[in-house]
């Protein structure tokens, strides 16, 4: 691990990919070195598939990062990785500096809305999960990734653009050139995954569309850099603001201990602010006259483009190269495609599934791809209407302490309050309810509560997040029991279901964990005796006794080895994925 820098925290200003020649056949060639390709190599390397990752880009930069907040449900991700630990020690401004996201007049103004500090006492973890989120920059996960690729000896190699796909019966031949030298080199696999951003060469070369609404408007994030202003801030300054006043609006976050990312606009789509219209929003963001240097400006849009289909063919996407919408966890919804794809991908290399369970991957992801972003950009535009009227109505200056100003700023945090909503929705409500390869209880689907970015509840049914808990007195989880595999959870004193699944599986040589739960908590949490488990901790199937055809049928019918379609014939009209 590097050493601490002088201005304490990791030093990941700079990700090197490693230099080298990718190998001329692979299972999956991942086609993009960011935080999802990477992570898809870590997914599919721990369930012994051989992967390749390259990259038209050598490095990455910390001050043009993304995302930085990862939700408890990545988390969940990090901790089946094994890199929890890793990626919390890898951080770049103290922890002691996250105090929750603070809605303020500035950094060194007012707080329109309280809230809780954390407690030292307090256990800080939310409901539903047994880890907390994270804020850390997508170059920390990149390097945590990158340096656990290369211990399992992972091929990935900066400076190599892809420009050919070419599919038969076998495979897809990836052409790649190395961008300085103009080499070039085949790549052979069984499939290729697109994790390769927005304008996604993958996409472009497989002649996937996309389909959603445009933007109108632009807006930039900026990475504005300071000198030590402790003596303005304090040693341990808030690191996740909201900012809303006459010149600045949106997020103030610590990227580093002296690397901040402001938000800047909108602005219409032609239109190109000046580096010191930039700045002085960035001044206004802290609420103090301080020197200030423009490290870098993206421009991104409150807009959602999505992938017509996450799979055609051997070709599959992840992460913005299948979606892109309003900013707000897009990175959470890559892992989520890692986590959904990769044991399926898995399962049909080694023999266990048919290629059509690839079909899944889409029909899973994209309906839940389509709620997010449809919520996110509602969201964005009601924030905006919200900023225009509070803007309107007057925010008093950061320096003015009367009684008119405090009631000012009181009226403002109760407005701001009344459009706050929590997202634990978003968060863990992944619900798969248009799938082939889930066995759905009878009425299930017309009796599902309908989806709500704001509301979770554990659910233990088909297509739903297996609800997570502590199972043992050292902290086990359930989660961490499952694994990589199938598990049974067993919830019944009688072994007759249990029996039939394992026989099942060891005929077909497929891993199956059995977890006996014996705590009646589990019982009232799961309602039924079995239920099977998928490797990504999504419920396939649960009941007290076995459907006809026994244990075979559910595994083919969650391998996809059922006849497609036939989950919907038996359960009448399921719904379709969304199509515009």
């Amino acid at each position: 691990m590097p050493q601490l820098p002088a201005t304490g925290g990791r030093d990941v200003h700079t990700v090197r990919f490693p230099v080298g020649r990718p190998p001329a056949t692979v299972d999956v060639l991942i086609v993009g070195a960011g935080p999802v390709g990477l992570a898809a190599a870590t997914e599919l390397t721990a369930r012994g598939i051989r992967v390749a990752v390259v990259d038209r880009a050598r490095t990455a930069t910390l001050v043009r990062a993304g995302a930085m907040g990862h939700t408890p449900r990545v988390v969940e991700h990090f901790r089946r990785w094994g890199l929890l630990q890793r990626i919390r020690e890898a951080w770049t401004y103290p922890p002691e500096w996250n105090r929750g996201t603070r809605l303020v007049t500035s950094l060194t103004g007012h707080e329109l809305v309280p809230v809780p500090r954390p407690s030292f006492r307090g256990a800080g973890t939310p409901d539903h999960a047994a880890d907390e989120a994270l804020r850390r920059p997508q170059t920390v996960l990149q390097q945590v990734f990158l340096d656990h690729l290369a211990e399992h000896g992972v091929s990935v190699a900066g400076g190599w653009e892809l420009r050919e796909l070419a599919e038969d019966t076998e495979g897809v031949r990836g052409g790649v050139v190395d961008v300085d030298s103009g080499e070039r080199r085949t790549v052979r696999a069984a499939y290729v995954l697109g994790t390769d951003g927005g304008s996604s060469t993958t996409r472009r070369l497989a002649g996937i569309d996309r389909e959603g609404d445009h933007a109108t408007e632009k807006r930039l994030r900026l990475i504005v850099r300071t000198g030590d202003i402790s003596d303005r801030v304090g040693a341990a300054p808030s690191a996740t603001n909201i900012v809303f006043n006459h010149r600045a609006s949106g997020f103030l976050a610590a990227v580093s201990t002296r690397e901040w990312r402001v938000y800047a606009g909108p602005y219409p789509l032609g239109y190109e602010p000046t580096e010191d219209e930039l700045l002085e929003i960035g001044r206004a963001a802290f609420g103090f006259d301080l020197e200030l240097e423009l490290v870098s400006a993206t421009t991104f849009y409150h807009a959602t483009r999505i992938a017509t289909t996450f799979r055609k063919g051997r070709v599959l996407l992840a992460g913005d190269a299948a979606h892109v919408r309003t900013p707000g966890g897009n990175l959470g919804e890559g892992i989520g495609d890692v986590a959904n794809l990769g044991w399926k991908l898995a399962a049909v290399l080694a023999g266990h599934a048919p290629d059509t369970l690839l079909d899944s991957y889409d029909q899973e992801r994209r309906p839940h791809n389509w709620r997010v972003a449809d919520h996110s950009l509602e969201r964005s535009r009601r924030s905006q209407a919200t900023l225009a009227e509070i803007r309107a109505g007057g925010i008093p200056d950061d320096a003015d302490l009367g009684d008119e100003a405090v009631r000012r700023r009181a009226e403002i945090g109760e407005r701001l309050c009344r459009d706050h909503a929590g997202g634990a929705g978003v968060t863990f409500d992944e619900r798969y309810d248009a799938s082939d390869v889930i066995w759905y209880e009878e009425g299930q689907l017309a009796s599902e509560p309908a989806w709500r970015p704001d509301v979770y509840e554990d659910d233990p049914r088909p297509g739903h997040r297996a609800p997570d808990g502590r199972i043992d007195p050292h902290g086990s989880t359930l989660h961490d029991r499952v694994g990589t595999s199938f598990a049974l959870l067993v919830l019944s004193e009688d072994r007759a279901v249990e029996d039939a699944f394992t026989e099942e599986a060891a005929a077909r040589s497929l891993p199956l964990t059995v977890i006996h739960l014996t705590d009646p908590d589990a019982r009232a949490v799961y309602g039924t005796e079995y239920v099977l488990v998928r490797p990504d901790q999504h419920v396939a199937w649960r009941g007290a006794v076995l459907p006809d055809g026994g244990a075979r049928a559910v595994l083919d019918r969650v391998l996809g080895r059922a006849r497609p379609g036939a989950a919907a014939e038996a359960l009448g009209s399921v719904p379709a994925p969304r199509v515009l």
